[in-house]
């Protein structure tokens, strides 16, 4: 037993999972900083209220939520662990990959650590959102194919199956690269494996996966289609899809290995690779397609590129060991310095590393706002508290909150009840489903909603608080919806109301 140990820690594989576990820890350690993002706090709330579907998202990621709410409370660095996990196991993942491509010990950890240093990947072990464990399945469903293609073993489309029916109910874009392996299937002698019952058992597993979430979507009208319809015409009109190519260079794989990106789909078209793993290429080739046509945000293809690296990093070994010894040295210490260095550079910027308020804080939150997202959300519990608890006993008896997006309703659902306040209603996604105050408050609270909206809808309103926070940040919740009402007098009955209250965000 000790022996097989000491086996087992000397092999390639033990490397992989000696690298995984460190960027699990340094990602545990940096975890803590700032806040919950908006997003988080809808998937954490939509944990507590577990369902076989939900409006924007299937049901897997709440409930990893649900698991990690039970082993680690409300703890910012323990929902986030799993999401850390899920970008660790890629790594590993990408090596196996390139051990099955040939690749030995050094191209296992150059594609493990290729594969690491993606700003996509840094940044989704930092934050708890379904990108993650879509980057997950996305990849282990192509470890699978890869191993279909090196074997000739059809069973392995029952491991296809398994990953591929996790991806349809973690995130629904998964189907894109569903319809990739279909047409890699097509456009390669993979088509023998149509008359294999193990491919159709693989369709089978991901089929009885997904169907689950297929009847939540037929009972409640197929409402994730709509929203999911929204969310695109959303993101076009606004130019989110805008830097897709971009994108693609600089953040699904980091600018130092865009090199091994493109050896590695030389390798995958070789002539002595390229017939053996065909399907490989075109479900690579055919899901970058798929996105790009539907003008997709750039991380979306996110899952196809472990493979590419991988690849890349076996192309790369391979022409290590045919050059010129120089040559080699300076070319193979210039990658791994690159790396080291451009993967430090990136995590500052996409990681939660910098310490609040510093001069890193101040270049990341020019950069993007993901980051300040996370400020603010106790600041709107004790503002929306202090508002509360001036009101008469008699009056607060027959108060309600009503958010107008999923962060305020998360964030008030997360910190009100120690602050003694009521359940917070939203009409956004999936918080709409849960309805509204059965009390049917004569008073409400009215947080991240306009003026407009308002006095539409309450005989009486008035600004009595500001949605801001104690660090002066200007996030959407300052500087967007920065008044806090107090309303009374609803227009309606409370379920007209409601019925009309419904958004998507």
């Amino acid at each position: 037993m000790t022996r097989r140990a000491g086996e087992f820690l000397k092999s390639d594989l033990a490397v992989l999972l000696l690298l995984a576990l460190a960027s699990v820890a340094i990602h545990t350690v940096t975890n803590g900083q700032y806040g919950f993002h908006r997003d988080e706090l809808q998937t954490l709330d939509d944990a507590r209220h577990m369902d076989w579907g939900f409006v924007a998202y299937p049901p897997i990621t709440p409930l990893i939520g649900r698991l990690e709410l039970t082993l680690f409370g409300t703890s910012l660095i323990g929902f986030r662990f799993f999401a850390a996990v899920a970008v660790s196991v890629v790594m590993v993942l990408a090596g196996l990959i390139a051990q099955q491509l040939g690749g030995g010990r050094r191209e296992q950890v150059l594609a493990a650590l290729a594969t690491c240093v993606a700003p996509v990947a840094l940044a989704q072990g930092a934050v708890f959102q379904y990108v993650s464990f879509d980057y997950l399945w996305g990849a282990l469903a192509t470890y699978f194919l890869v191993k279909l293609c090196k074997t000739g073993d059809a069973r392995w489309w029952l491991g296809i199956g398994l990953a591929l029916g996790l991806g349809m109910e973690t995130r629904y874009t998964a189907g894109f690269w569903t319809v990739g392996i279909v047409a890699g299937v097509l456009l390669s002698d993979a088509r023998k494996y149509l008359a294999s019952k193990w491919l159709w058992i693989g369709v089978g597993i991901s089929v009885l996966l997904f169907l689950p979430n297929v009847i939540w979507q037929a009972k409640h009208d197929w409402i994730s289609l709509d929203f999911l319809k929204h969310l695109h015409e959303r993101d076009v009109r606004q130019g989110r899809n805008k830097g897709f190519l971009l994108g693609q260079i600089l953040l699904c794989v980091n600018l130092v290995t865009v090199p091994l990106a493109a050896l590695g789909l030389w390798f995958l078209s070789a002539r002595e690779q390229g017939k053996k793993y065909a399907l490989v290429g075109w479900m690579v080739l055919a899901t970058f397609l798929l996105f790009w046509i539907a003008k997709a945000r750039f991380y979306y293809t996110a899952p196809i590129y472990p493979v590419v690296l991988a690849a890349g990093s076996v192309a790369f070994g391979n022409w290590l060991k045919t050059a010129k010894p120089a040559r080699a040295k300076i070319l193979n210490g210039l990658q791994w310095t690159a790396i080291a260095l451009n993967g430090a550079v990136f995590a500052v910027f996409v990681m939660p590393v910098a310490p609040f308020g510093g001069v890193g804080w101040r270049v990341t939150s020019k950069l993007h706002d993901q980051f300040r997202e996370q400020i603010g959300w106790t600041d709107l519990a004790d503002s929306v508290a202090s508002v509360y608890n001036s009101l008469p006993a008699e009056e607060r008896a027959r108060t309600g909150i009503l958010t107008g997006n999923y962060g305020e309703g998360g964030a008030l659902n997360l910190y009100g009840p120690s602050r003694g306040l009521p359940f917070a209603m939203s009409g956004t996604n999936s918080f709409w489903y849960r309805g509204y105050d059965p009390r049917e408050p004569q008073t409400v609270i009215l947080v991240g909603l306009e003026k407009e909206e308002a006095d539409a809808n309450f005989t009486s309103c008035a600004i009595v608080a500001k949605n801001t926070n104690r660090f002066g940040v200007e996030n959407e919740e300052s500087r967007d919806h920065p008044d806090i009402y107090l309303c009374r007098g609803l227009k309606s009955m409370w379920p007209e109301f409601w019925k009309k209250f419904r958004r998507y965000g």
